[in-house]
């Protein structure tokens, strides 16, 4: 980033933010791009209002001082020559109060204008939303209007009207000043008119509704008592407006209901202050002593703690996954763009408004100011914290839902803060600047330890990064020798396979000589705890691991990958390894845990591949782009008071133009993924979209020998963790979703006994068509490799790390799988769906034929004796000595661990952290068979 980008998002980065948030919140709303736009021009000339209004006081003073003192400054000019006269007129000024550099007020409404307009240009340009969009005689908003046409010589009116616009502004405002000031102001309109007279019917309009609404504003300071009549104005406004919020166009949701009718109350303010003043009663506003530290005490706390701390919280710890493997760069940037949003909105242009104020608009900003800044870090650190698992691109799992009881709770936290900070303002102002100070000063404390954190991780995992980056896909099986593929997929749910296989009868022929152990489960509810033990076997439960305290759970975890490679390897296979899940505890896994073994090919596949079938390509630089904005829009999201953080999060958008593709249906908008209940959406999820990419290319990365060499794949992938809406009954990404029908007409799947399975929920659609999906994409390349002819001589396994559980919170307690136990923390009663332990286990061995599913008791721990069977003669351990066995040779105690300390930057000492106990013995899917064990 350079000086230029820093200076550029300090000055209009947060105005370009905010034509952002208006435009597609208006939009939104109206659902109307060109409606949107006269929303937005008539927001932001509401909003800068008072700054003009001042800036039009100032040049008022400024213009009655000149024109005071230009009498005797002619007098002077012309008595007096040379540095007589230069120093007769410094003693003039300065006798009179007036430097040569106020001049300069005489032009704050142009100095106030140009960011705004730079922020308007940059934003409506490029503007993808209105391209292609008519409105009225307009063809197209996103291109120029051309709507006379002379001959082939085309016109464009837009641009014409706005500056004819201009002029009569211009000649209603200037009325009665000097002619150069008249000069600059036609000068000015028609440089506008040379500018944008080839700039996007949009970006015209909305800067040709600007001059209407100026003209107006002229107009309207001409009449008799402005004042007056805008207080009347608005009051019959808010009335009106609210009558239609209520009767005519009511909002969609109660909160967002409230939020308006906030909004629009607010607008009989002027009304309500004015009949106050009137009963002869008047706000004593204490001393202006202190006012200025504290706004600008406050103002440092609000930039550091959305600009520094919120930002490096979030990346500390996990700085890999905020990395991108198609073009490196550091996660430190991030935190340098919030940082310069953040004092470009609170620090300058907060700033700005203060300065711009009267006496007593500053002690109104300065109370305000202090009750923002401490309300926003007791929302730091006492709300929004339970909002569940969030990616790199700041999307959690699945949308916060922020219940009325928080809405209050939080509320009623922030009226207390109120109060407090109104009795210090009043009382003890000096103290309130005080413990602003040391605010500001902790919170830069705890961000610099964030981020010397972050850039020593960073230099950590350059080795990671390297080896990531050289290592190319790739995957070699044999015609002649014995292959041997292990796919972990990250939370894929064996209790689903029946219905899969049931609802796609092809996924049969596909999955041909695989055996489904359907009675299966993970010793942990979470891939650290139960991912050790599937790829090491029964020596790396979560019992086994604690046992071992001497030892890291990251050198054991790292043990346990590499147990099935070494036996391989040992055996004379080549062996390739692909995404060895959390190797050397990384997000990005360390490929150079396997250094010791140059012999092994091992990649990540990650960020590799397109899909353009479905509008899906890499490009860093937009994800990059995406990022740089959201942190300090997450930020805010963070900070703000509960009742506004759904708004502001938006579905993990925050309020973001999106990118869009055109489709026969229009433009549409692609990232993230915007569902609109569990059966419509649009746009994509990109983590998704990522992994799932891999398993649509398996057959271009897979190459075919006839050397007879042995061959052992072992691979991770994430399609079925990080579900989004699929088209169905295809199950495959499309741009616009609409299941409705096919919803209604399946509420529930089959398997081929009769048992139903309800799909009532978003959650459990989500992950039943991500498992879909991955499965047919599996079948596509199982049909390859048997086209191949490398089927009949290659065992397969299909192995999850753990299931997923799909109620949604109490609302579904009644749900088969629920247990219900007495917790010894609380001793209060907890429910807890145990199918998060329900792995999927699909074998296929050599030779094989038919789908069949066993029912006995079995575990993903079973991972490595099944894939070294009748292979590598008494399998071992080569790192513990133990044999390789299955649960039904070798039956243990199942002693399961559920804990949702699941992020191993955190969870990585020698043991697990604390958390709870499960049992379960014989039939999983009998809850009676459920035991809970208790917390240690």
């Amino acid at each position: 980033m350079s000086i230029g980008t820093i200076i550029y998002r300090i000055l209009i980065g947060p105005l370009e933010l905010l034509f952002e948030v208006v435009f597609v919140v208006a939009n939104r709303m109206v659902e109307n791009p060109a409606y949107a736009i006269i929303f937005l021009s008539l927001a932001m000339n509401v909003l800068v209002l008072p700054l003009y209004r001042r800036a039009d006081e100032l040049q008022a003073e400024e213009r009655d001082k000149e024109n005071a003192l230009r009498p005797w400054v002619t007098h002077i000019k012309k008595t007096f020559s040379g540095d007589e006269r230069f120093m007769m007129l410094q003693a003039f000024y300065r006798q009179n109060g007036y430097k040569p550099t106020d001049t300069l007020k005489g032009s704050i409404s142009l100095l106030l204008e140009i960011p705004f307009f730079i922020a308007a240009y940059h934003f409506l340009s490029h503007l993808t939303t209105i391209q292609g969009v008519p409105f009225g005689p307009i063809a197209d908003l996103g291109a120029p209007d051309a709507l006379l046409a002379v001959g082939g010589l085309t016109i464009n009116i837009l641009p014409i009207l706005m500056t004819l616009i201009n002029f009569v502004s211009a000649a209603i405002y200037m009325k009665g000043f000097p002619l150069k000031s008249k000069i600059q102001m036609y000068g000015v309109a028609v440089i506008f008119l040379v500018f944008l007279y080839r700039s996007p019917a949009g970006l015209v309009f909305y800067w040709t509704l600007n001059n209407l609404f100026s003209l107006c504003k002229n107009i309207f300071y001409k009449i008799k008592n402005p004042a007056k009549v805008l207080r009347i104005m608005l009051s019959i406004l808010g009335v009106l407006l609210l009558l239609g919020l209520y009767l005519v166009y009511p909002m969609h949701s109660l909160r967002t209901q409230a939020i308006m009718t906030v909004v629009l109350l607010m607008m009989q303010a002027p009304m309500i202050s004015h009949l106050f003043k009137k009963t002869g009663r008047q706000i004593r506003l204490p001393e202006q002593k202190y006012t200025k530290p504290v706004f600008w005490f406050s103002c440092g706390v609000l930039t550091v703690l959305t600009g520094l701390l919120v930002p490096s919280a979030i990346i500390h710890g996990s700085a890999a996954e905020f990395i991108n493997m198609n073009s490196y760069s550091s996660p430190l940037w991030y935190v340098v763009s919030a940082f310069v949003i953040a004092i470009g909105t609170f620090l300058v242009w907060c700033g700005i408004f203060f300065n711009l104020a009267g006496d007593g608009g500053k002690q109104i900003m300065s109370l305000f100011a202090a009750m923002a800044a401490v309300g926003a870090v007791v929302d730091y650190m006492f709300f929004g914290k339970s909002f569940g698992n969030i990616s790199p691109d700041l999307i959690y799992d699945m949308t916060p839902h922020v219940t009325r009881q928080m809405i209050l709770v939080n509320f009623a936290a922030l009226a207390v803060v109120a109060a407090v900070v109104l009795l210090l303002y009043t009382k003890k102002r000096a103290l309130i600047s005080l413990l602003l100070a040391v605010s500001c000063v902790a919170l830069i404390s705890m961000a610099a330890m964030n981020i010397l954190g972050i850039r020593q991780e960073l230099k950590d995992t350059d080795k990671i990064i390297a080896a990531a980056m050289d290592a190319e896909p790739a995957v070699t099986l044999s015609k002649s020798g014995k292959n041997v593929i292990v796919i972990m997929m990250d939370r894929q749910i064996g209790q689903f396979v029946p219905y899969l296989v049931h609802e796609k009868p092809e996924l049969k022929k596909q999955f041909d000589g695989f055996v489904l152990y359907l009675n299966s489960v993970s010793f942990g509810n979470k891939t650290n705890f139960g991912s050790p033990a599937l790829y090491g076997g029964y020596d790396y439960t979560p019992e086994k691991l604690n046992e071992r305290d001497t030892e890291s759970l990251e050198s054991k975890h790292n043990e346990a990958l590499k147990v099935m490679p070494a036996i391989f390897g040992d055996a004379g296979y080549d062996v390739t390894i692909c995404e060895p899940t959390y190797a050397g505890y990384a997000w990005i896994p360390d490929l150079t845990v396997f250094d010791d073994h140059p012999e092994y090919h091992c990649f990540l596949a990650n960020q590799k591949f397109d899909l353009e079938e479905y509008g899906y390509t890499l490009d860093p630089t937009v994800i990059q782009s995406k990022r740089l904005r959201n942190f300090f829009c997450f930020s805010l999201f963070r900070v703000a008071p509960a009742i506004f953080q759904s708004s502001l999060y938006h579905y993990g958008n925050y309020n973001a133009p999106k990118m869009v593709m055109t489709t026969e249906e229009g433009v549409i908008e692609l990232f993230p993924q915007i569902a609109d209940g569990p059966s419509k959406a649009t746009g994509y999820r990109e983590s998704f979209m990522q992994t799932y990419a891999v398993l649509c290319h398996l057959d271009d990365i897979t190459t075919v020998e006839d050397t007879g060499t042995n061959t052992f794949f072992m691979m991770s992938n994430d399609t079925t963790h990080d579900p989004m809406i699929l088209e169905e009954p295809s199950y495959e990404p499309a741009p616009i979703i609409d299941n409705t029908a096919f919803d209604a007409a399946h509420p529930y799947r089959e398997d081929d006994e009769g048992n139903r399975l309800l799909m009532e929920d978003e959650m459990t659609l989500t992950h039943y068509q991500c498992n879909m999906a991955a499965m047919l994409q599996l079948g596509n390349w199982f049909d390859y490799l048997k086209e191949q002819g490398v089927w009949d001589n290659t065992r397969i396994i299909i192995v999850s790390d753990h299931g997923q559980d799909l109620f949604p919170g109490e609302s579904k307690t009644d749900a088969a799988y629920t247990l219900a136990y007495e917790s010894e923390t609380d001793k209060k009663i907890h429910k807890k769906d145990m199918m998060a332990f329900n792995n999927v286990l699909l074998y296929k061995d050599f030779d094989s034929t038919g789908f069949t599913i066993n029912e006995e008791l079995a575990t993903n721990a079973d991972t490595p004796a099944l894939a070294t069977r009748n292979l590598i003669p008494n399998a071992t351990n080569p790192f513990t000595g133990t044999r390789l066995t299955t649960y039904q040779e070798k039956p243990v105690e199942l002693n399961l661990l559920y804990s949702m300390d699941w992020d191993v930057t955190v969870n990585n000492g020698n043991r697990f952290l604390e958390a709870e106990w499960f049992n379960v013995h014989d039939n999983i899917y009998d809850i009676n068979n459920w035991t809970y064990k208790g917390w240690h």
